[in-house]
């Protein structure tokens, strides 16, 4: 990331070094995995299983709550308070071909 004053806001802009990839779909499934559409058309899945350990990812145990994920524009939320950023569940998650491929061996 690098920064740049601009003269005209007076204020510094931040520029990232690569583009932010943004969810634009999300589709939960009932194995507590999501299937995910990123900005750049690309389909992943996120195993969120993982995330149940964690007492501030609890609430996700109760499946119709886990099902409720939905994408705020850029990202997967559940509510105000529990949400995952973008960049976790792109580096975190693997396309589909091969999600798909594993569980063909």
């Amino acid at each position: 990331m690098r920064m740049v004053y601009d003269d005209n806001l007076q204020d510094y802009i931040c520029y990232a070094d690569k583009p932010l990839l943004c969810v634009r779909e999300v589709m939960p499934q009932a194995d507590y995995t999501l299937l995910l559409t990123f900005s750049n058309e690309e389909r992943r899945i996120y195993d969120a299983r993982p995330l149940l350990d964690y007492e501030l990812f609890s609430p996700l145990k109760a499946l119709p709550f886990f099902m409720q994920a939905h994408c705020d524009g850029c990202t997967v939320i559940w509510n105000d308070n529990l949400d995952i950023a973008p960049e976790t569940l792109y580096e975190k998650s693997v396309p589909v071909e091969e999600a798909f491929g594993e569980l063909k061996k």
